[in-house]
């Protein structure tokens, strides 16, 4: 049986870069007959950073509520917060025993966040990527969804998987496949073509939410940076021009359809047409999404249970593997 792990972090709303990125992909994997899929909220990463703790179970619900708006079925795929399993930081300090500085120190992720503080950053911030190792190690994930900024981290979690296995001579963790996919791996900005969205923009208008309205959605997709060409014949005419392929990426991937169909359907239009059809695709498509977080939202006693029930079966597969790697390192259980 191949298994699937991947999460977010409850930072705050997930946007349409999330959505085709990540959640869309994850849905088709649990439609595979031989795959189980394990979906978590990471809030233990969320902490390594400054967050308000006020906010923070609020924003897990949330994000659990996008995963089954989204197309996420807790009946089909177990649905879970990461700190509701205490066996990833458990595996995380068995793991970080192994983890070498150097390594963690080259980290592209560490250094963009702690900056020119690198000196004052928080211990979790520099392990952050050790604890996702024991994420994915503690349920022996064959295969990980991931974005390219998470390729790294992927790496170290298959390197400290040998590194156990060749220390103690034994066979117990699987290395995991990174699994790159989704039809729109990355998307951009909509104010810059040249910057991936990301949910802490300072400016709201550069990213299209979950929770946004119809009349959001067709405002900040009205506003969105273009250029004055029109659209080409073949997608190789979009090369250089960052903004433009990133609302036909858009599009292609809300439609099912290909960058190339959608460059021949509206070759030589300007945006002053395909704009207006983009923001039908978006809102159609986008709308029943918000429709059902919002109803999630009115009962989150329901969203309460079906994170129980998926926290629970994620601890009977993690906490056998946590046994069996205490007892292969020694320790009196």
């Amino acid at each position: 049986m191949n298994r699937i792990l991947s999460g977010m972090q409850p930072t705050s709303q997930l946007h349409l870069g999330n959505y085709l990125g990540a959640l869309k992909n994850w849905v088709s994997f649990q439609e595979k007959p031989d795959f189980e899929c394990l979906y978590c909220v990471v809030d233990l990463h969320a902490i390594t950073v400054d967050y308000d703790p006020k906010h923070l179970a609020q924003a897990t619900r949330e994000i659990a509520a996008a995963y089954i708006a989204a197309g996420i079925d807790p009946k089909k795929s177990s649905l879970f917060v990461q700190s509701h399993v205490p066996e990833h930081s458990q595996l995380m300090w068995l793991l970080a025993t192994m983890a070498q500085m150097g390594k963690l120190e080259r980290m592209t992720q560490f250094k963009d966040k702690a900056g020119k503080n690198k000196e004052r950053a928080g211990l979790g911030l520099f392990a952050y990527p050790v604890l996702m190792a024991a994420d994915i190690l503690v349920y022996n994930a064959t295969h990980v969804p991931v974005g390219e900024d998470q390729k790294q981290h992927l790496e170290l979690t298959r390197d400290l998987a040998s590194t156990f296995n060749t220390r103690y001579d034994v066979d117990l963790f699987i290395q995991p496949e990174p699994v790159i996919a989704g039809p729109a791996p990355r998307v951009m900005s909509l104010r810059d073509g040249t910057k991936k969205m990301s949910k802490s923009d300072d400016s709201d208008m550069t990213r299209i939410n979950l929770t946004d309205t119809a009349d959001m959605i067709t405002k900040k997709i009205k506003k969105a940076k273009t250029d004055p060409d029109p659209l080409p014949d073949h997608l190789a005419g979009l090369d250089g021009r960052p903004e433009a392929l990133n609302l036909v990426t858009l599009y292609a991937a809300l439609a099912d359809m290909s960058k190339e169909e959608v460059v021949q359907q509206y070759a030589g239009q300007q945006f002053g047409v395909f704009k207006p059809a983009l923001i039908d695709v978006a809102v159609d498509h986008l709308t029943p999404i918000t429709n059902r977080m919002n109803e999630l939202l009115e009962d989150q006693a329901q969203i309460d249970a079906f994170l129980e029930q998926g926290a629970d079966h994620a601890r009977s597969i993690a906490s056998n593997t946590l046994a069996e790697a205490q007892k292969i390192m020694g320790f009196f259980i």
